[in-house]
């Protein structure tokens, strides 16, 4: 089936469910090439063996063909419990695109397949998902759940935010990161897919609430969701442009080549600091670029989740 043909007639996809599973096969696939080797054909069903443990469920079957070792899991373990949060703010739905496809993606609409990408995985771990969507409201919440029933109803979801347009005029980020926080009552895998341009929001507030969600014990993982090419390196040609900020409707005239070193300058610096803040705080920052295939992203959820078990 041609990827390429997998779009939605109001500009979000045909069947999000089919094109992350076969970006997540697809990446599987692959592990032979990769650190991951060995995790492909039995992927499913095991977890990688931590000193310590009994070796009374180590596969020995499997040992012999990866030379790693790794246990065999069951029903009734204690599985992880992951939480997956998007900024549906104004920005993040840059640049409009009637149709979405894996070869033009806007940041909402890599976000919504990164996070469906993220599913299939946890779906095939048997472990349970929840899901908060926030702009200038706390738009939407469901707890972590492992059901069939539940992840179709997030796919749906997800579905739906890629179609909409959000119009708001303030992302109040740091607000719904503390309640979001609160609502997380046990240990959770925690991904936030932002492109954290908050024009209203003090930096300090903002991570206060980002500290707040890695406390108890969960992991977070800040996917800084960009469009590399236009919003860092500001390649928007030599002819006179009209930019539109989306949130506050302020418009400006201007040729890019003129401001564009300064811009990528300061851009730069602004990318590096916060990435070196994330450090400070115990939080890792990944840099996610809607041009770029999800390896980064399935390759970062496969480590933190080893980490993590």
């Amino acid at each position: 089936m041609d990827l390429e043909k997998e779009v939605h007639k109001a500009g979000g996809f045909m069947n999000l469910d089919l094109l992350a599973k076969q970006v997540v096969e697809g990446f599987i696939s692959g592990l032979h090439k990769s650190p991951f080797h060995g995790f492909s054909a039995e992927f499913a069903e095991h977890k990688v063996y931590n000193n310590g443990e009994s070796t009374r469920h180590i596969d020995w079957k499997l040992f012999a063909k990866t030379d790693k070792l790794f246990t065999r899991r069951y029903e009734e373990e204690t599985n992880l419990r992951c939480h997956l949060i998007i900024d549906n703010s104004s920005s993040m739905h840059y640049p409009y695109l009637k149709h979405q496809s894996l070869s033009a993606l806007n940041k909402i609409g890599f976000s919504a397949l990164a996070s469906a990408c993220i599913m299939q995985l946890l779906k095939k771990q048997r472990d349970a998902v929840g899901l908060s969507i926030y702009s200038d409201e706390y738009d939407f919440y469901a707890p972590e759940k492992g059901s069939e029933r539940h992840r179709r109803m997030l796919l749906h979801k997800l579905d739906e935010v890629v179609q909409g347009n959000e119009t708001s005029t303030s992302t109040k980020t740091y607000t719904y990161l503390h309640q979001i926080a609160e609502k997380l009552r046990r240990r959770s895998l925690i991904f936030l897919f932002t492109d954290m341009f908050q024009t209203d929001v003090e930096e300090e507030k903002l991570f206060e609430a980002l500290r707040h969600l890695a406390y108890n014990k969960h992991e977070l993982v800040l996917f800084h969701v960009i469009d590399k090419e236009k919003e860092l390196d500001f390649k928007f040609g030599d002819r006179p442009m009209r930019f539109t900020d989306v949130e506050s409707g302020e418009k400006l005239d201007l040729y890019a080549e003129n401001i564009k070193d300064d811009y990528a300058r300061i851009m730069e610096k602004y990318f590096s600091d916060l990435k070196l803040k994330c450090g400070q705080y115990g939080i890792k920052y990944v840099s996610a670029d809607v041009k770029e295939n999800f390896e980064k992203i399935i390759s970062t959820y496969l480590v933190e989740r080893q980490k993590f078990v």
